[in-house]
């Protein structure tokens, strides 16, 4: 039942059929491959672009393992799900495609300045930076190094208010012992700082500075040299399967375009299973339209996709991005440590990014560690989508964990996750408290902004401007501000009108810890009903209506007698404690959580149990009973093999 969309119908799921009856062998490491060979296990070819060059439909490559440093760049697709072609590892062998390129001439730097010239002090002794000079064969065509994060596209950047010391960094970066160095953008910077490197202004030289200050030669030293790893130069390739591969070392810039580690340039019906994506400078995994500037495409056309059983981590920017799709599916993938290049107000962040998907379904993924960025993020018309069964843990320095941005139309269905964790982005030093009794007589939220330098965050659910959310059965905790918010667009045109904020149902969820309230309605056009709440602040208030003014602070008891809202909510005595590295969740509580009506539209819980009786208890949690348990909250079903 994880598969029910909000309409009621079924996701349209379809499998490769592909009797693959043509088979091309890829083994860099025989001293027998070339590529002027046939192909065969016997004469294998020696690069994984030579197969892709003549890779027809219902071919399968196998691909040894070993280390690829190339860009594949397929010639063609395939026909449909029976005559798909597939790049595949082969069994249990670690196949790396690499945009990396590992060099050895190293010399010592010399002749720059280690001390900011306007202090007056010796320059540190004994510190041991090295040089290394650009090969240009091995940089022909794409020089990281020679360019800035961001892309062409810009217009959208908040330069009053942004940072843009992360998008003016050049896109190449160095690796040692397979670590990311540091860049700084001053030479002197790397006497502060071990594990760090700079890059001269033409972009042809990079010194770096490693632990210890050690030399070079005892070490790995990688620099990356190509934009992708999996990447069709040719635009709408159909067809396409990859299983078993990793991805590392990509140098892509700050989205938009969206051109990731692995992109289907907008082709469609591609499966891309089993893979991981180490290491990305900005995105890993870019699907379908892939910018605005292009001649647009119905999404009817774009998407179809499986993404499916994947680890994707340490992307700088984004890991997964897909913009105008329909029929989208992402399940059981492992998306860590995005967003550590800082690029939010770029727009593009997050552990998963869409645009304007149709009838998308986000399930059983665990999305963690999200560095400023939101896990994920529905931007502007989604129609009928579900994300449910997930895992969405330590927002860290993040404004928000699930974002829903215009979505006007249709309804979309978020249940039965798991939100963990979401820490706020904001200055804390820069909040005041306000004097005496001001704070009482406020009449809205932003009356409060004259005390601070910008608004307290750390949000679960964040709305910005969308109608129609169904948000059911989850667990939404440790969040710093509240479990649900929803910001006002009055002006953004989606669909040829603005945003109502209206119609939006929290049924049966748990809201636990949640800093300052629970829920923020936008108005008392919403519903609500059966939800349970624990370790609520203190004060009260954490159930809010902001809107029409004076904003409306209750609990639930005047949740219920005023607004009839949560007429079958309740307090709970549970206590709760998630362990982020394991996934271990252990929960105690002292009596039955009362069961509360069935929402129609979510049969199933955060296992993937089918929902048989009329009620059950809030939350994810369908069968939990009195007592102390310790439970693994991994959600995902697909088994890498």
């Amino acid at each position: 039942m994880s598969s029910l969309l909000p309409n009621g119908e079924f996701f349209p799921f379809w499998e490769d059929e592909t009797d693959y009856k043509h088979t091309l062998y890829v083994n860099g490491k025989n001293s027998a491959a070339d590529d002027a060979n046939p192909g065969t296990m016997e004469e294998p070819l020696k690069t994984i672009n030579a197969a892709a060059k003549i890779a027809e439909p219902g071919t399968k490559i196998i691909i040894s393992g070993g280390e690829y440093r190339e860009t594949v760049k397929p010639a063609r697709g395939g026909k449909d799900n029976r005559s798909m072609i597939c790049y595949e590892a082969a069994k249990g062998e670690s196949v790396v495609i690499k945009a990396s390129v590992e060099v050895k001439n190293f010399k010592p730097s010399l002749g720059w300045n280690l001390v900011d010239r306007r202090e007056f002090k010796e320059a540190p002794k004994g510190l041991k930076i090295w040089e290394i000079e650009l090969d240009p064969e091995e940089f022909k065509g794409y020089n990281p190094f020679g360019m800035t994060n961001i892309l062409h596209d810009y217009w959208f950047l908040r330069f009053d208010i942004a940072d843009m010391t992360p998008y003016l960094k050049r896109r190449g970066a160095v690796f040692s012992d397979s670590k990311p160095l540091k860049q700084v953008n001053q030479y002197r910077l790397m006497a502060e700082e071990t594990d760090t490197y700079w890059v001269e202004a033409n972009g042809q030289k990079v010194h770096f500075r490693l632990s210890n200050d050690d030399d070079p030669k005892d070490h790995l030293i990688e620099l990356t040299c190509r934009e992708q790893c999996f990447a069709p130069d040719l635009p709408s390739l159909n067809y396409i399967r990859l299983k078993g591969l990793t991805c590392a070392h990509a140098a892509t810039g700050s989205p938009v375009p969206q051109r990731g580690s692995i992109s289907t340039n907008r082709g469609t019906h591609w499966i891309i299973e089993d893979c991981t994506i180490d290491w990305s400078n900005a995105l890993g995994m870019s699907l379908t339209q892939e910018c605005w500037n292009r001649e647009p495409v119905d999404r009817s056309q774009l998407g179809y996709h499986i993404v499916r059983g994947n680890i994707i981590r340490d992307c700088g920017v984004c890991g997964i991005a897909a913009m105008g799709s329909t029929h989208l599916l992402v399940e059981d993938n492992h998306i860590d440590g995005t967003g550590w290049q800082r690029m939010e107000l770029s727009w593009e962040a997050g552990g998963i990014k869409t645009h304007n998907a149709d009838r998308a379904l986000f399930r059983r993924n665990i999305i963690s560690r999200s560095l400023g960025c939101s896990a994920i993020w529905l931007d502007v018309e989604h129609l009928n989508c579900r994300i449910t069964g997930n895992l969405f843990t330590d927002c860290i320095d993040a404004r928000e964990c699930v974002f829903m941005e215009a979505n006007v139309t249709e309804e979309n269905l978020i249940d039965n996750n798991i939100i963990w964790n979401v820490e706020g982005r904001f200055d804390r030093t820069a909040i005041k408290k306000p004097p005496g009794s001001a704070p009482w007589y406020r009449e809205t939220e932003e009356q409060y902004e004259s005390f601070k330098k910008d608004v307290e965050n750390g949000w679960g659910i964040y709305s910005l401007g969308s109608d129609r959310l169904r948000i059911v059965n989850n667990l939404i905790g440790k969040c710093y501000n509240a479990g649900f918010y929803n910001k006002t667009a009055s002006f953004r045109m989606v669909a040829q009108r603005g945003s109502t904020d209206r119609l939006h149902k929290f049924f049966n969820n748990i809201f636990y810890d949640c800093g300052e309230a629970a829920i923020k309605l936008p108005n008392r056009h919403n519903e609500a009903d059966g939800n349970s709440y624990a370790k609520m602040p203190r004060q009260g208030g954490y159930l809010r209506i902001m809107r029409p003014i004076p904003s409306v602070i209750l609990n639930l008891q005047a949740w219920q007698e005023f607004y009839k809202l949560d007429l079958n909510g309740s307090l709970s005595d549970i206590t709760i404690d998630i362990d982020t590295k394991t996934f271990q969740m252990t929960i105690e509580t002292g009596m039955e959580a009362p069961k509360v009506a069935v929402d129609p539209r979510v049969m199933s819980d955060y296992f993937l149990d089918n929902i048989e009786e009329e009620a059950r208890p809030a939350g994810p949690l369908s069968n939990l009973k009195p007592g102390k348990h310790v439970i693994n909250i991994d959600p995902r079903r697909y088994k890498r093999s």
